[in-house]
């Protein structure tokens, strides 16, 4: 008791001492009254200071005997006014500007301007929030995103938009898109060291206001990187964390210097053992932009950026049932967490940890930015980039039996459909690589199980040029621009380790192949060909797409800056075609060259009613083209064969907004509906010898519906609340055909395993899944957050944010039980997960050292180490209860981070 009281009287006092000092609140702008992101605002004489948000706005604590505040950002004039609680807008004097790069702030929506729903997070919140967590999971506790750890290894989040998967969402990066050219996807691992460098993050929900080509169905996440806003100076910083989490970096700036050059550096790097048992990581990040002001017109910038990193991982597959969860308990240390296990982690025959779930890669991303400032009314900037990745994962290859068992590349899995899978399993539940490496040596026909790398590089390269003209001053401007894109992955399987054996034959691929197509297929000899390390196995090819679009807005500003109307366009044409060296040899290896045609149209407006209160609108429509993967190629890893008539998904949207702001309170609310149609898709499941197989299908509709709700207050001026709700309604739509493929992407002519005559033959299997009312799964439909951050006293900060999650359902794979080839099948109601939630604990400190500028960061992440179920999967024909649903994956137990940072 006598603690709680001097706590209490310790707060107090501070307390009171903070009331001695009075916040001013203000908005930086340039001369032509666009808001100014990342000004610094300091009381002269002080380490005391803050940085602008996305809309210019500051709000700082000062000493009651503060005069006045020093104002600077680069580009612009150092700036000295007088200190008020109410400053308004402060306009800075251009110096020796840094021109603002078009490319890089035209997808950024801005507030009581852009009529669209959006959410940003600045570096600091990153800094102070993030811990060691995913990059995603920082964005957790904003409306409409569910973000979850997946399997659980280092940079395998994934991030989900109001029920649309990361495929269906754009990412950016200083508005140069990164989404996967052939399936849309985001691996965060390739970008997980960005959470270093940026300066800010924005999420815009819905169809947003991101002006490129293509534009996302859900939602755009906009990442802008550090570069020549960057002040002069640097810092220092190393951190550590739970299981041998280790975390060490650097950042210095020269700031823009005299002779109008600005170079920036970064770099970091990130290591440890993994929450997940066997997930070990080691990840660089490495930052450097360099530009130049070469007079008043003309500025260049180059930008490069990457994370070459290698871990392991625990297979997205690999979730057990929730009674499996509870048996793996024997196999785990006492006291640590059965939700730890990883189904594939294990030993070799000398004693070495081995792992079939092996993830290397490395994507730089380059870019080079010219901006033109014509003259005052307009400007072009243009941004020239390219990524040359390289890097692979794990993919294990299997022939022959074991014990009286068909051996296949499914044997590598450490679980099927939530049961472990035992032909190599010890008796401590770790997986028996050293019984592969025996029976290899052992064989006479080699190797029956090899591991390989799955190579998936790619060369892309992009140009992206915005025309920016104020048609009528400070009232309509015009934005245009082109967007081209061509991408060419290399996707090819080569053997690593023949585990003991003395050669492999890839005989189960070979055997497929079509002598018309490929003459080595004509020679009886050729799939029994050995094979050694460094030799292609399964698939040989290469994808390629080439994109070209243009985009256009107008933006018109009237009644005395009360009413912003927006109406934009879109125009693309995307070209996909396969180059295969496998299946096909060099006469037959091109495939044809489809083309599709897609667009969009979107409007909208915000309406400012007076100082406080505004609303908006936004719609649109739009098309796109479907997807290479699974979507215009029917087995894209080994067929040229093109599905008949693949059409283009189509989207319809429409949303409406409320917002407040004031000094002290503001608030958001917002209504949208979506249509979503054609969309190409894909459902999963496994046969009777544990390989899986596919359903690839087309036609497929949803729904997607609801409200969001985001709120902060701050009371008093050590004392900020943040509160969110979401509510969403999302349903499928439509009843869907599909076609049936195994995990090599061989059609097939029904779920025992056998192969068609050929893909969309009259034997090609295939299914109608009744689905129309089932709810969506993979994404929680309702969430929510409370945060608190209190500023006790001088450099002292600490937050608590709780977050919860409700309605989140399973989603659902098609098993061989509930399928009937040429039927039509119900589709059952999938498991309502019971809620979830966590408390996350925040803090950070400032105080001198040595001189320098400290500040020691703390984060502890499910402080009450609750667990509760975020992802899982039931089958298609079984009305989804907890102990029928698989794949299940539990959230992370307790975790903490600790981190000290030198600025000089």
């Amino acid at each position: 008791m006598k603690r709680i009281t001097l706590l209490a009287t310790t707060l107090l006092v501070a307390g009171s001492t903070a009331f001695a000092d009075y916040v001013c609140r203000g908005t930086i702008i340039d001369d032509q009254g666009e808001p100014l992101i990342g000004a610094s605002v300091i009381v002269p004489g002080t380490t005391t200071g803050v940085t602008t948000d996305i809309d210019g706005n500051f709000t700082i604590k000062v000493p009651d005997n503060t005069k006045e505040l020093t104002i600077e950002y680069i580009g612009f004039k150092t700036t000295n006014v007088p200190a008020k609680e109410a400053m308004g807008n402060i306009t800075l004097e251009v110096a020796s500007q840094m021109l603002k790069d078009v490319v890089v702030t035209q997808s950024i929506a801005r507030t009581r301007k852009t009529p669209v729903a959006a959410s940003s997070v600045d570096a600091l919140l990153i800094e102070t929030k993030l811990g060691g967590q995913e990059f995603p999971e920082v964005l957790k506790t904003t409306p409409g995103v569910w973000a979850t750890k997946d399997g659980g290894g280092y940079g395998d989040a994934k991030i989900n938009i109001r029920g649309f998967k990361s495929e269906n969402t754009g990412m950016l990066v200083n508005g140069i898109p990164v989404n996967d050219m052939e399936g849309g996807w985001v691996y965060w691992s390739n970008w997980a060291g960005l959470s270093d460098v940026t300066s800010m993050m924005q999420v815009q929900r819905g169809l947003g206001a991101s002006i490129i080509s293509v534009p996302s169905v859900g939602g755009t996440i906009n990442i802008t990187t550090r570069s020549t806003d960057a002040k002069k100076g640097g810092s220092l910083f190393y951190g550590m964390g739970n299981d041998g989490m280790n975390h060490i970096g650097f950042n210095v700036s020269t700031g823009l210097m005299d002779n109008g050059w600005a170079v920036t550096l970064m770099g970091t790097r990130k290591w440890g053992d993994g929450y997940i048992q066997g997930t070990n990581f080691d990840a660089y990040t490495y930052f450097i932009n360099v530009s130049k002001r070469i007079n008043d017109a003309h500025q260049l910038s180059f930008t490069a950026f990457g994370s070459p990193q290698t871990h392991y991982k625990r297979s997205n597959q690999d979730g057990l049932t929730i009674e499996n969860w509870q048996e793996v308990k024997n196999y785990m240390d006492e006291g640590e967490s059965m939700y730890r296990y990883n189904p594939t982690f294990g030993y070799d025959r000398d004693g070495q940890v081995r792992s079939s779930q092996k993830n290397v890669y490395h994507k730089p991303q380059i870019s080079l930015n010219h901006i033109w400032q014509i003259d005052h009314k307009s400007s072009l900037s243009s941004a020239v980039y390219m990524s040359l990745a390289n890097g692979y994962g794990s993919s294990g290859q299997g022939r022959g039996t074991y014990k009286g068992q068909s051996l296949s590349n499914a044997s590598w899995y450490g679980s099927s459909s939530g049961e472990l899978n035992t032909l190599f399993r010890r008796d401590d539940g770790t997986f028996d690589y050293a019984a592969i490496q025996e029976m290899n040596e052992a064989s006479e026909t080699g190797s029956n199980m090899v591991m390989s790398k799955s190579v998936n590089s790619h060369k892309w390269f992009g140009l992206v040029s915005t025309y920016k003209n104020e048609l009528i001053e400070k009232k309509l401007n015009l934005t245009a621009g082109i967007d081209i894109r061509y991408y060419i992955g290399k996707h090819q399987n080569v053997i690593t380790d023949l585990y003991d054996g003395e050669y492999f034959m890839d005989d189960s691929s070979r055997k497929n192949v079509n002598p018309a197509n490929n003459a080595a297929a004509a020679d009886p000899n050729w799939k029994y060909q050995k094979l050694g390390v460094g030799d292609v196995v399964y698939r040989d090819y290469d994808g390629h797409t080439l994109q070209e679009g243009a985009f256009a807005q107008l933006e018109y500003t009237t009644l005395g800056d009360k009413l912003t109307m927006v109406l934009a366009g879109s125009l693309n044409n995307t070209t996909y075609w396969r180059v295969d060296r496998f299946y096909y040899d060099e006469e037959h290896g091109t495939s044809e060259k489809p083309n599709f045609l897609a667009g969009s149209i979107k409007g909208g407006a915000n309406y400012n009613i007076d100082s406080h209160n505004n609303v908006y609108f936004n719609g649109g429509y739009l098309t796109r083209a479907p997807f290479f993967a699974k979507g215009v190629f029917a087995a894209q890893a080994t067929s040229n064969a093109i599905n008949p008539d693949p059409v283009n998904e189509k989207c319809g949207s429409i949303e409406l907004g409320y917002e407040y702001h004031s000094p002290i309170f503001t608030a958001t609310f917002n209504a949208y509906y979506t249509k979503w149609m054609d969309k190409t898709t894909t459902r999963s499941s496994t046969m009777g010898d544990g390989s899986r197989y596919y359903l690839n299908m087309s036609g497929v509709d949803a729904q997607h519906m609801g409200i969001e709700f985001n709120m902060k207050y701050r009371p008093t001026q050590w004392l900020d609340i943040d509160a969110m709700l979401s509510l969403g309604d999302w349903t499928w739509d439509s009843n869907a055909k599909g076609y049936y493929y195994n995990e090599m992407g061989q059609p097939l002519a029904n779920t025992s395993g056998q192969i068609a005559s050929g893909v969309l033959a009259e034997d090609h299997a295939w299914s109608i899944l009744n689905q129309k009312g089932r709810k969506v799964g993979g994404s929680a439909q309702t969430t929510g957050a409370i945060g608190l951050t209190v500023k006790p006293f001088k450099g002292f900060r600490i937050g608590a944010d709780w977050t919860f999650s409700a309605r989140n359902y399973s989603d659902y794979s098609v098993s061989d039980n509930d399928l009937i080839p040429f039927k039509e099948v119900n589709v059952a109601n999938p498991w309502k997960i019971p809620w979830g939630n966590q408390f996350d604990l925040n803090a950070s400190y400032k105080f001198k050292m040595a001189g320098f500028d400290a500040t020691i960061f703390g984060n502890v992440n499910n402080l009450f180490n609750h667990y509760y179920v975020v992802d899982a999967y039931t089958a298609s024909g079984s009305e989804g209860t907890w102990d029928n649903a698989y794949r299940v994956f539990y959230s992370f137990g307790r975790t903490y981070t600790l981190r000290l940072k030198i600025a000089f």
